[in-house]
């Protein structure tokens, strides 16, 4: 460092963060009436509004009094939801704060880019993302703008140039003063990790689908009942309401909620467990991950590497040759090279000197550059270097450079000496790799070093198949076979990750580099390492704050929750939803009538909704494969239970009518009978073992026995439907509990052998 540039005292700084405040901008308070305004205005909304115009048109006063109970219930429980999930999001965004090189009372140290203040000297290196507005001092630095100017053009800044708050450092090194922080910045904003405009997840646009397909099944039926009521020449009008609550039930009103309940409830779970979230549809998508890309260095082998040996090819003594490579070393921003070396010449006891010239490493330039006392040092890439030094090569040929990472120190432009650096395995990493393929994940690391080097470790981990170099990687590779590929360059992970996902893979991928960005971002569950770089956080849905590979196993458990969670509300809606439109449709084609009021339509639908937003935290158990969206599976199962219980309350409805019951005392049972059939449906889908051995979460419990009751008090009372007694009340749970214990005995054994 310029001996002529200082940093603050930590007493000016802290004075000066007294006077400008933290570095942040406060974000836009979330507004709950604005976003229950928003779900007012939806498809979902536009359906249930319009029932509510029809019914208030024909004078049904109390139904429409249902209906818009219903609506604002849906707007009311969606912005709930929403403003629980910022909050969750908005915690965990705190904790990805980016870090910043400060000198501080003139030394080195890292720092929560929030304390950040005017005339606070920085360190700034590829891969970082501006925390403030700040002025080059010295060296030069190659930025994306984009965040603030929407150019994707690479902007070059030197001295005196100002370089903006959220702007990414893509190469260069440079020492930079902060000039204004916070809201005073151009930006005007937070660097925040949080990535709210993703697109949809696997799961979401699945979901989406089974939407679409209520919506057939619902219009379908509804089409029947119009032609009857045609044929039979009774009055359309009259049919309107049932026929408009046949869309309104088949409208999936708590499922933004329960989808949002869900993911936030395990994006809390795993920041409790060293994960931060920063995109909710990487939990989701992990139960579906088959192919996990994997980088060596930080994650399958620890973030430290060592110096396994040095040779001195120079006449200067070893002590010499050491304190040469000392002014090499970047001390501001130090790498795991720099890092290694720094600490191998401690051990020999090399005092590290000033150079009176220092550049730092960059990847396009390959090597770090020193002057002293009229000589030039070069420490880097042995490849590159060699370019410099045309004997350099022959001169190594002594050296096995298979056995590591080889770094090579020129002087004068002459070789004078070659470390070979290893990277020290994790104890994690073997159990965590054999737990990801006990899972049905198949890991592949990728790896800079050369194809024996990624063998030797690829060994010692226990992969399995081949190490391949990436110039023999070809599109008819089967990577079931494939345990590493070697020689990998940045740049070459965005490709890879593409040619799987074309292939039908869900791809995983860790990284922490800049240049790991686009292949992060592109995967469906891109983790970010613990050191990574501020833009790989940034470009990753996950972020890893312990080291190592059992995080990853975390990730994979949360998101086999969510999915068996979604399965479950999927088949109950699709089951229910089937039940309920093919009853009527057959009961009234059969009997001539519709078998249940309007206004226990509207309860029921409410009270449907309540039990499933809440599957959302239900007790779930972990699934050891890679999970598939099988659409006719599911269709399958859910009209399968839901035939087997309209059979059943069919036969129901044809008794008390043979045994002359009236249709308003019917219309009532029918509804008891409906709302039970429901939480048991609940019940059967959500575990793999008999309903009875299973027990649902205390949420999932309480509401499903408070709808039970409720439904039961307004049968008795008589509130909004006819009266029935206590034994017609006793009945029909009676049948809907024998119906769903003769259900389960054939489903169980059926869906565990699927």
């Amino acid at each position: 460092m310029n001996k002529k540039i200082a940093g603050l005292s930590q007493a000016e700084a802290q004075k000066r963060l007294d006077q400008y405040g933290l570095n942040q901008v406060p974000e836009v308070p979330f507004s709950f009436w604005k976003e229950f305004a928003g779900k007012l205005w939806n498809l979902s909304a536009w359906i249930l509004e319009a029932a509510l115009l029809l019914e208030c048109l024909l004078g049904k006063w109390i139904q429409s009094g249902f209906v818009l109970l219903m609506l604002l219930f849906a707007a009311y429980n969606g912005a709930s939801q929403k403003k629980k999930s910022r909050k969750v999001l908005s915690q965990i965004s705190q904790e990805l704060t980016p870090q910043v090189a400060v000198c501080r009372d003139g030394s080195w140290q890292k720092l929560d880019s929030k304390y950040l203040v005017p005339g606070d000297l920085v360190s700034l290196k590829r891969g970082d993302i501006l925390a403030a507005d700040a002025q080059i001092l010295e060296g030069k630095l190659t930025l994306d703008e984009s965040s603030i100017t929407g150019e994707a053009d690479a902007i070059k800044k030197t001295e005196k140039e100002t370089a903006f708050a959220g702007t990414t450092v893509l190469d260069g090194e440079a020492l930079a003063t902060v000039t204004t922080t916070g809201t005073h910045s151009r930006s005007g904003q937070t660097i925040n990790l949080i990535n709210n405009s993703a697109a949809p997840g696997h799961l979401q646009q699945l979901l989406t689908k089974i939407i679409y397909y209520l919506c057939l099944l619902s219009g379908g039926l509804t089409l029947i009942l119009l032609l009857a009521a045609v044929i039979r020449g009774e009055n359309i009008l009259e049919m309107l309401p049932f026929l408009a609550m046949m869309f309104i039930a088949s409208i999936p009103v708590a499922m933004p909620s329960t989808f949002a309940l869900s993911n936030s409830f395990e994006a809390t779970r795993l920041s409790k467990e060293g994960v931060l979230t920063s995109d909710l549809t990487g939990i989701q998508d992990a139960a579906n991950l088959n192919l996990l890309l994997l980088d060596k260095t930080g994650t399958i082998t620890e973030n430290k590497t060592a110096v396994a040996s040095f040779t001195n090819f120079s006449q200067e003594s070893d002590e010499a040759v050491l304190a040469l490579t000392g002014l090499a070393l970047d001390l501001r921003n130090s790498s795991i090279i720099d890092q290694a070396l720094g600490d191998y010449l401690k051990q020999q006891q090399i005092q590290i000197a000033e150079p009176d010239a220092f550049t730092a490493f960059t990847s396009s330039k390959g090597y770090s550059e020193a002057e002293k006392n009229g000589q030039n040092i070069k420490l880097g890439s042995l490849k590159i270097l060699s370019q410099i030094d045309p004997d350099l090569m022959n001169k190594a040929k002594k050296i096995d450079l298979t056995t590591g990472r080889s770094v090579a120190l020129l002087v004068n432009d002459q070789l004078a000496a070659i470390f070979i650096t290893k990277d020290q395995i994790r104890p994690d990493s073997k159990a965590a790799l054999a737990e990801i393929r006990r899972r049905g994940i198949q890991p592949i690391m990728l790896t800079g070093d050369n194809q024996k080097t990624a063998e030797a470790v690829a060994s010692e981990v226990g992969l399995e198949g081949q190490v391949i170099a990436y110039s023999d990687f070809t599109k008819d590779l089967d990577p079931q076979k494939i345990a590493g590929i070697a020689e990998v360059l940045p740049e070459d992970k965005l490709d890879m990750v593409k040619h799987f996902q074309e292939h039908g893979y869900i791809v995983g991928m860790t990284g922490d580099g800049v240049n790991d960005s686009p292949a992060l971002k592109q995967a469906e569950v891109g983790i970010a390492v613990s050191n990574a770089a501020d833009v790989a956080k940034k470009s990753s849905k996950m972020v890893l704050l312990d080291d190592g590979l059992s995080p990853i196993v975390k990730i994979l458990d949360a998101g086999h929750r969510v999915y068996e969670r979604m399965t479950t509300w999927s088949l109950t809606k699709l089951a229910r939803t089937a039940e309920l439109t093919m009853l009527l449709t057959i009961a009234y084609l059969v009997f001539g009538y519709l078998p249940m009021a309007l206004n226990a339509m509207v309860i029921y639908t409410i009270m449907n909704n309540m039990v499933t937003m809440m599957i959302g935290t239900d007790n779930t158990h972990i699934s050891y494969q890679p999970e598939n969206w099988n659409m006719a599976k599911l269709a399958k199962i859910a009209f399968s239970l839901a035939f087997a219980w309209t059979i059943i309350a069919f036969l129901f409805v044809s008794g008390l009518t043979k045994y002359g019951v009236s249709h308003d005392h019917i219309s009532t049972m029918v509804y008891v009978f409906m709302v039970a059939s429901a939480m048991l449906i609940v019940l059967i889908t959500r575990t793999k073992k008999f309903f009875w051995q299973s027990t649902p979460s205390k949420l999932v419990a309480s509401v499903q026995i408070s709808d039970i009751v409720l439904t039961c008090l307004l049968a008795i009372c008589g509130i909004a439907m006819a009266q029935i007694n206590l034994q017609e009340l006793a009945l029909t749970l009676l049948v809907a509990l024998i119906g769903a214990v003769l259900i389960d005995l054939v489903y169980q054994p059926v869906i565990n052998h699927l």
